[in-house]
């Protein structure tokens, strides 16, 4: 597997009407995410801990909800909110 992001759980139910100049700032962010975690777990299908919780990042206008699941190598984007 390699490290990417997706939306959970789905990209209708997470962005549906959000402004796109939004979404391409949240999707950026994102891309940044995958790429620290990429580099804090180097092989995230060997993780044997209990998992991170829930966290945020903030975007120019607005934030968005997050889940870094090593085990799946992927970083899940539960909620977004545009300012």
């Amino acid at each position: 597997m390699t490290w990417a992001w997706e939306y959970n759980p789905d990209e209708d139910n997470v962005v549906a009407g959000a402004p796109l100049a939004f979404v391409a700032q949240v999707e950026r962010k994102a891309d940044e995410i995958v790429r620290a975690a990429a580099a804090f777990y180097l092989d995230g299908t060997t993780y044997q801990g209990s998992g991170e919780k829930m966290k945020t990042a903030d975007v120019e206008d607005g934030i968005f909800w997050y889940m870094t699941v090593p085990r799946d190598e992927r970083i899940y984007i539960l909620r977004v909110q545009s300012l």
